[in-house]
């Protein structure tokens, strides 16, 4: 907790000799005692610092002391500082009652007398403190109170992020698990009717392929969570390889055209420039992948094309869809874990693709963007830098 600023004191008179006496009996540690010579020279003082305490010479030429005060009493800046005020005058009933009137808490007559005049300020001096101590206290308080929301916010928001965290794997497991269960159960059933020509080749391979589709599907999902785990802990690592990245979209294009054409659109790639770079081959394929998975599923059954330009220093693949467009505000929402799109065509999975997609970029030191316009589809850049391979150990 850093220390309180010294308490600081105005004194006004438009002599001199009288500033310095008065200076010299106020002063003490842990105070600041600021001088005017004027009215005017006190307004602008007390705009630009907080004081505990104004003493004010009553009989000063031009503004003289009761002005002063009103002018202080008048603003709201100014409104709450104690005013002491000094006289040469005498005693008079009715002089005192302007000072009061003027807004004064004290008179002090001249001569002044030394111990009275510590007295008194000291008193509001003490006042003032304990007024500060407590704003401090309440201010502190306020801020654990923020604080302690803002806790409580996030616990809440993680809390409900877990919820549907485990609602959707339940949902995305139980699919693929459920119709492994159903043709489990078929085929415990032909069995035991001794149906055996419902395992003949074409139907064993069949089953087979159907299979095969819904055990990789749960295990991209276990992938998935896998990854997430491995990227918050810092542990994913790399292992890079020399890959050629055209070759590289032509298999991926190839392995996923069948998908497209379920889909009932297609995908075209223009990739004529061989290029070779460090990179891990896998995880360059698995952001492809989640890519082109994702412009076939928002793409609204239009085609999506696949671009690779290749520069001297990086390697730059665009994936463009003619779907819907993302707007503006959700553009940087999409690439965090467990968001997904609307208007998808199927399953839409965790949502994880897009954010171990950035993730795996940014690990190999690029970068995957977005540009989109709501209406005119969306074009997802994966952009790689081009370097030699590390010196052998």
């Amino acid at each position: 907790m850093q220390d309180a600023s010294p308490t600081k004191l105005l004194i006004v008179d438009d002599l001199p000799e009288n500033l310095q006496a008065l200076d010299a009996l106020i002063r003490g540690p842990g105070r600041e005692v600021f001088r005017a010579g004027s009215g005017e020279e006190a307004l602008a003082l007390l705009l630009q610092h907080d004081f505990a305490l104004a003493i004010i010479d009553v009989q000063m030429p031009g503004m003289d002391g009761f002005e002063l005060a009103e002018l202080m009493r008048g603003t709201e800046k100014t409104r709450q500082i104690p005013i002491v005020f000094v006289t040469a005058a005498g005693k008079e009933l009715n002089y005192s009652f302007k000072g009061y009137e003027a807004g004064a808490v004290d008179m002090l007559y001249k001569p002044l007398d030394p111990r009275a005049v510590k007295g008194k300020v000291a008193v509001f001096v003490a006042l003032y403190e304990q007024r500060e101590a407590m704003r401090r206290q309440v201010e502190a308080l306020e801020a654990a109170r923020r604080e302690q929301e803002a806790t409580q916010a996030q616990l809440q928001h993680a809390l409900m992020m877990r919820d549907e965290f485990m609602s959707m794997v339940s949902h995305e497991m139980r699919t693929p698990l459920n119709t492994l269960y159903l043709e489990t159960q078929l085929r415990k059933m032909q069995l035991e009717r001794g149906n055996m020509a419902a395992f003949g080749p074409d139907q064993l391979q069949r089953m087979v392929a159907r299979d095969d589709r819904q055990i990789q599907s749960i295990i991209r999902l276990i992938d998935d969570m896998l990854d997430v785990s491995r990227i918050r802990s810092g542990k994913l690592s790399l292992r890079p390889g020399w890959v050629e990245l055209s070759g590289l979209l032509r298999r991926v294009v190839q392995d996923l055209t069948p998908q497209a054409a379920v889909a009932g659109t297609s995908i075209t790639l223009d990739a004529p420039t061989p290029v070779s770079g460090w990179w891990d081959e896998f995880r360059i394929e698995q952001i492809v992948v989640n890519l082109l998975t994702n412009a076939l599923r928002y793409g609204c059954q239009q085609p999506v094309t696949v671009t690779l330009t290749v520069r001297p220093d990086n390697a730059r693949v665009d994936v463009r869809d003619c779907g819907a467009g993302i707007a503006p505000e959700n553009q940087a929402k999409i690439f965090e874990p467990y968001e997904r799109g609307v208007g998808s065509e199927g399953p839409a999975g965790l949502g994880l693709g897009l954010y171990i997609s950035r993730q795996l970029a940014e690990v190999h030191e690029g970068s995957l963007t977005l540009e989109s316009k709501p209406g005119e589809g969306a074009v997802f850049s994966l952009t790689l830098p081009r370097r030699e391979a590390p010196p052998a150990k």
